[in-house]
Formats: structure tokens, C-alpha cells, sequence
């Protein structure tokens, strides 16, 4: 590839769009700001296909840039991918079109301008996120994001928009604040050590102090928990979700949530390896309770966008499980988890807003024989909750799959406990098709339309990525498995030997002489 910044413009592209988008008339049902903002996020996926095209698997950070900023206290305009930082890159760019094409409507009523421009502009600010190599960068960005998703929430919500946005925004800032204290803590390491600087690859080199780097890791590890979220820091979730618009929710969901998932791989593993460890039992513990929690409140769920919103929190509890498990095929797992809990959390979101725009209604009880009136939305709620719950042939099975994989080789009752999750999935989400797509049609339901060509083709890419990855994800490993492996590295981890029988192995010699 050139030397073209290629990272700086997937950054600029959208933010740019977004103010275009944001200085348009602001009238309802404008169509010209949907257009200018569908084109830009079309735009920024092309460019982060040409990055995950040009990526060479296995070679480490890659199309890095790096800048002085802020030279007074280290602080650099530093970009890079390596396999984890790519896979959230090409999913953020996949979905925010999606999003952009399925909510063409959700704000025809309001200043569509802005909506649009603040999806764009929480495109910008994500991805930079998931780019940026300099402590102080990603915690500005990190920061940056809440602006654009408040008032995603608060101003273009349903009922109880502005208290759902006020306890989301107050739960992040606490988790940033908490965060600030360990990013300073990081410039005094670092100035002691010799020289101040926020770069990633600078602070994995330093030698902390048992207790320095265990103090520094929480403040990372709880803001990541909020943001990610983790039981018990999980309670803005359902609220938010219920409150959002849908395709707002794919975007907190399936995008800003893996902030803290990400941020777990990133800077908790490598920056603090000894704590890691050190913190591993609880947090296996923390996540287990999140994956069997959040699925016993999402099958008591009537409210759908809140039940799916609980499912989160129990996939969520099975990405972080996989990290903290400190083998192979559990974090390799989790990065592929966050790709593919993107995309099947994606489809269930949109379905849900489909059918509660034609309905009036989230509630589950307010449903009944969909199927019949529209058999393409009904289709689509299958798959999509069939995803959900892992069945095999769709991608999130194969990323589950390897999470357990690794929890059992953590400690048998860990995958175990984690088994009972999947068991849990399958009856909050057979449970809600049934009670919304079968039964008995009411007159109101009879009449209703099905899904139109914009709203199949908001769809349509998801379902074909998770068949394909279903099928064969090994692209997708072979992207994230030598990022992986330097990561384990890093926090000085090997995946136990495999143990072998005496007589096998002695079998297994006098077949090699």
C-alpha cells in the first residue's frame, strides 16, 4: 500500500459527512441529509475494505500513523490495526449503512438533519476509537463518543428518552472519570521511567509495581465493565435499549458496547499482564453471572427492544468470559464474538423496529400471528433470533463454540455454567417468536404490510455475512489469530499441553520409530 493515510481519511470521511449533513436545512422528511449521509457511510466502507484487503495477516500493527500532539506530556496522534483493532473497523463500517438505510424514517418527524449527522459523526469517533494507538487519543475519543449517542437517545428516543439518556450518560462519565485517574497514573510511570509518552507500544515496555499495575488496571477494567457491560454495572442497558430508537441501539450495542471488550484486549491484557491474572477469577466469575443473569431477565422480558437489549448482557458475559480465560481459543473466540454479536444483534434490532413501527407497539403481548400477514418479516426475525441463539450454520455459532471450548480448558465447571447460557437462549428467543409471529391473527395484524425492498436490502447483507462466516470463518481466524497469540504472549501465557494417556503416547512413539 501507499503512504496514503488511509486510516486518518476512514476517520475524517464520516466526521466531514456528518458536518455536511449537519449544516443542511432541518426540515422533516428532508431527503437530501439521508442521502449525503447513506453515500458517506458508503464511502467509508469502501475504504475500510481497501484496509482490510491490504491488511497482511500476521504482520503486526499495520498502515500506522504517528504524530507528535501533545509534546509537553507525551501525548501522540497515533493510529494503527492489527486482527482485533480491523475486525471492529469492518463491522462498524458494515453496519452503519445498514443502520442509516433501516432508520430512513425514524426521524421524519424531527430534525432529520441531525440525526443523520450524529450517526456519522458516532461512525468517526468509533472507528477511531478502535484505531488508536496513544492512551490519551483513545481516551479522548472514548470520551467523544457519549456527545453524538446522548443525543441519539435523548432527542430522537421513544418514551422515557431523556431519563434513559441521562442514567446512560452519567453511568459512562463515572466510568471515564474512573479511567481518567489511571491514564494520569500512566503519565507518572512513564515520566518516571525516563520520558513521558501515551503511546501503547512505550507503556507495554514499563516495569510497574505489583500494586501500581493492579491499581491501573481497575481503572481501566471498570470503565471497560460499564461500557461493555458487565453484571452488576449493566442496569443503563435495558433501560437505553427500550427507550432508543432501534437502529440508535444497533449502534450502542453492537458498536460503542465493544468498546469494552476491545479496550480489555487492548489495554487491560497488554498494559497490565501480572494484574490480569491476578484479577482473572473474578472477572470469570463476573461474566459467568452476566451470561445466566441476563438471560433469566430477558425470558421475563414483555418489552421486545429490552429483551434483546438483556440478551446483550448475557453475550456479552460469554466475550468477556473468553478474554479473561487466558487461552487461545477463548480469546480468539471473544474477538470473533464481537464481530458476530454485531451482526446477529444487528438484524434482531431492525426486525424488532420493523415490526414495532408497523404495530405501534414493543410490547410481546401486543403481538400474535405476524407469520401470516408478513412470512418475509417473520423469515427474517428467525434467522435473525436463530443467530441469537447460537444455532449452527450461522457465524455467532462458531465464536460460542470456541469461547466454551476455552472455558472448559480454563476449569470444567466454568464451561459448565457457561453451557447453561445457550440453553437459556433458546428458550427467550423461541419463546418470543412464538408469542409474536404464531397464533391467532388479529384484524389489525391481517392488514399489516411486509418488509419492502429498502428495508430487505437493510438485511440482507447481515444474514449473507453470518451464513458465509457460519460456513467458513477461517478468513476471519486468520486475521485474528496471530493478534491473538502476540497478545497472549504479552501477558506471558501458553495454552496448557494437551495430556495423553501413557499407553497412547507410548503407542504414539513406536509408531514414529
Amino acid at each position: 500500500m501507499t503512504d496514503f493515510p488511509w486510516l486518518s481519511a476512514l476517520v475524517l470521511l464520516p466526521i466531514l459527512g456528518g458536518a455536511v449533513t449537519a449544516a443542511l436545512p432541518s426540515r422533516p422528511a428532508a431527503v437530501l441529509p439521508k442521502q449525503i449521509a447513506l453515500g458517506t457511510s458508503t464511502a467509508t466502507a469502501v475504504l475500510a475494505a481497501i484496509v482490510g484487503i491490504g491488511y497482511q495477516a500476521g504482520g503486526g500493527m499495520q498502515f500506522t500513523e504517528t504524530y507528535e500532539w501533545i509534546g509537553a506530556f507525551g501525548a501522540s496522534y497515533a493510529l494503527g490495526v492489527d486482527g482485533i483493532g480491523l475486525v471492529l473497523v469492518l463491522l462498524t463500517a458494515l453496519l452503519v449503512p445498514l443502520v442509516l438505510l433501516a432508520s430512513w424514517h425514524d426521524a421524519d418527524t424531527g430534525n432529520t438533519s441531525l440525526f443523520f449527522s450524529l450517526v456519522l459523526l458516532l461512525e468517526g469517533l468509533a472507528l477511531a476509537v478502535f484505531m488508536a494507538q496513544d492512551v490519551f487519543l483513545f481516551y479522548v475519543v472514548f470520551e467523544a463518543t457519549l456527545i453524538p449517542a446522548y443525543f441519539l437517545v435523548g432527542r430522537f428516543g421513544g418514551v422515557g428518552r431523556a431519563r434513559a439518556a441521562m442514567k446512560f450518560l452519567l453511568y459512562m462519565l463515572a466510568g471515564g472519570l474512573i479511567m481518567l485517574a489511571s491514564v494520569v497514573g500512566l503519565y507518572a510511570v512513564s515520566a518516571d521511567a525516563g520520558a513521558p509518552s501515551y503511546l501503547i507500544s512505550d507503556l507495554s515496555q514499563l516495569d510497574y509495581s505489583t500494586w501500581t499495575g493492579r491499581w491501573l488496571f481497575l481503572g481501566f477494567f471498570i470503565a471497560f465493565a460499564i461500557k461493555a457491560p458487565l453484571f452488576p454495572v449493566h442496569t443503563w442497558l435495558p433501560d437505553t435499549t427500550a427507550a432508543a430508537t432501534p437502529g440508535t441501539s444497533v449502534l450502542l450495542i453492537c458498536v460503542l458496547d465493544k468498546i469494552g471488550t476491545y479496550g480489555m484486549l487492548r489495554f487491560c491484557l497488554e498494559l497490565f499482564p501480572e494484574a490480569s491474572q491476578w484479577a482473572t477469577p473474578v472477572v470469570v466469575t463476573l461474566a459467568l453471572i452476566s451470561i445466566v443473569y441476563g438471560a433469566l431477565m430477558a425470558i421475563g422480558q414483555d418489552d421486545m427492544l429490552r429483551l434483546i437489549g438483556l440478551t446483550s448482557l448475557s453475550h456479552f458475559g460469554f466475550i468477556v468470559l473468553g478474554i479473561f480465560v487466558l487461552n487461545s481459543q477463548g480469546m480468539s473466540g471473544s474477538t470473533l464474538y464481537m464481530f458476530n454479536h454485531g451482526l446477529a444483534t444487528a438484524a434482531l434490532f431492525l426486525v424488532a423496529g420493523y415490526l414495532i413501527r408497523r404495530r405501534g407497539s414493543s410490547l410481546i403481548s401486543e403481538q400474535g400471528g405476524v407469520e401470516k400477514a408478513a412470512p418475509v418479516l417473520a423469515g427474517m426475525f428467525l434467522i435473525a433470533g436463530l443467530a441469537t441463539l447460537g444455532l449452527p450454520g450461522l457465524s455467532p455459532f462458531v465464536s460460542e463454540f470456541l469461547v466454551l471450548v476455552g472455558g472448559f480448558d480454563y476449569h470444567w465447571l466454568v464451561g459448565a455454567v457457561a453451557v447453561t447460557g445457550i440453553v437459556l437462549a433458546a428458550i427467550y428467543v423461541l419463546l418470543m417468536y412464538q408469542r409474536t409471529m404464531t397464533g391467532p391473527t388479529s384484524p389489525e395484524i391481517a392488514t399489516m404490510p411486509d418488509l419492502n425492498r429498502r428495508e430487505i436490502g437493510a438485511l440482507a447483507p447481515l444474514v449473507l455475512v453470518m451464513v458465509l462466516l457460519g460456513f467458513y470463518p477461517q478468513p476471519m481466524l486468520d486475521v485474528i489469530n496471530p493478534t491473538i497469540e502476540s497478545t497472549m504472549t504479552s501477558v506471558g501465557v501458553t495454552d496448557d499441553e494437551p495430556d495423553v494417556p501413557a499407553d497412547a503416547a507410548g503407542d504414539t512413539e513406536e509408531e514414529a520409530k
